[in-house]
């Protein structure tokens, strides 16, 4: 008998048992697919112990004390996974890499997703139920947007399922001195997001700041009452560095969030820049850092 033909057997006795057991409410679950190539729950990718936490929990209400599944499971550490902004931001993204992204954020359980706007009520929906939340960007790539459009960007985000929006500072403004014009730029996109219930990250893209304006930015939308500050979108001549993220947590202090994005690749990246003060990590190569980690 080969694994496929064991899987079958495993999943039709149970679904049996469980058809027969009531569980809570007096009602047997509905039984279907369980490690069964053909037979996948509704909404899900995935068909093994490890993921399908619903299937796991009817199992043991029925009386098991034990789950196995042939598929290899992966240990994740809830700690490296809980920093991620699993992110997939190219313009030629498709629903299908969207699904698949959702997929996987689910199965490691990272903080959330973060995709560009159109792609926000697709995520909401590939994610109700689960903890991971929804990411999405505004005023994005380049921040020279005019203010309202960024909030009504940031407000329509909100109302189609974003947690958290990571929008772009106006980076032509910080570098003219224009500092009233950049505060209030970053409070009214915080206001929006914050009556809809979520939070505001603001990108500053390093790239293109010294030192001076990285700590200016830092302080503008402190007193703006953003809830991070970001280093870079990731369209930029260059990403995120251990001394960018000292620099701004150091301005920030411990009350706001720090999110490292751009060029973070590796575990290794990953540990540097939380190690240089980063509560959140933006990343592509989420999947691969994860397993990493689990090596």
């Amino acid at each position: 008998m080969d694994a496929t033909q064991l899987d079958r057997l495993v999943a039709q006795i149970g679904e049996e048992l469980l058809a027969r057991i009531p569980v809570s409410g007096g009602h047997a679950p509905n039984a279907e697919g369980l490690n069964v190539a053909d037979m996948v729950c509704p909404g899900c990718t995935r068909r093994c112990a490890q993921t399908c936490t619903r299937k796991t929990k009817e199992i043991i209400a029925a009386g098991a004390d034990r789950v196995s599944t042939t598929g290899k499971l992966i240990k994740v550490d809830p700690d490296i996974a809980a920093m991620i902004d699993h992110t997939v931001l190219k313009p030629e993204a498709t629903r299908d890499e969207i699904v698949k992204l959702c997929a996987e954020a689910r199965q490691y359980n990272f903080a959330s997703v973060c995709v560009n706007p159109y792609w926000v009520p697709l995520a909401a929906s590939e994610l109700k139920g689960s903890k991971v939340l929804v990411c999405t960007v505004v005023g994005f790539p380049l921040g020279a947007n005019p203010t309202a459009i960024k909030v009504a960007e940031a407000t329509d985000a909100v109302h189609h399922g974003a947690q958290e929006v990571d929008m772009v500072i106006n980076v032509g403004a910080l570098r003219s001195g224009d500092y009233d014009a950049v505060k209030h730029d970053v409070q009214a996109v915080a206001e929006a997001v914050h009556r809809g219930g979520a939070i505001l990250k603001v990108i500053l893209e390093n790239a293109l700041l010294d030192d001076s304006q990285k700590v200016m930015a830092c302080a503008l939308c402190k007193l703006a009452g953003a809830d991070f500050v970001k280093t870079s979108t990731g369209f930029a001549k260059s990403g995120a560095t251990a001394h960018d993220i000292a620099l701004m947590r150091a301005a920030v202090g411990p009350e706001m969030g720090v999110k490292a994005s751009g060029g973070i690749r590796t575990l290794a990246d990953l540990k540097t820049m939380a190690a240089a003060g980063a509560s959140r990590i933006g990343a592509s190569a989420s999947v691969k850092i994860m397993q990493e980690s689990a090596a």
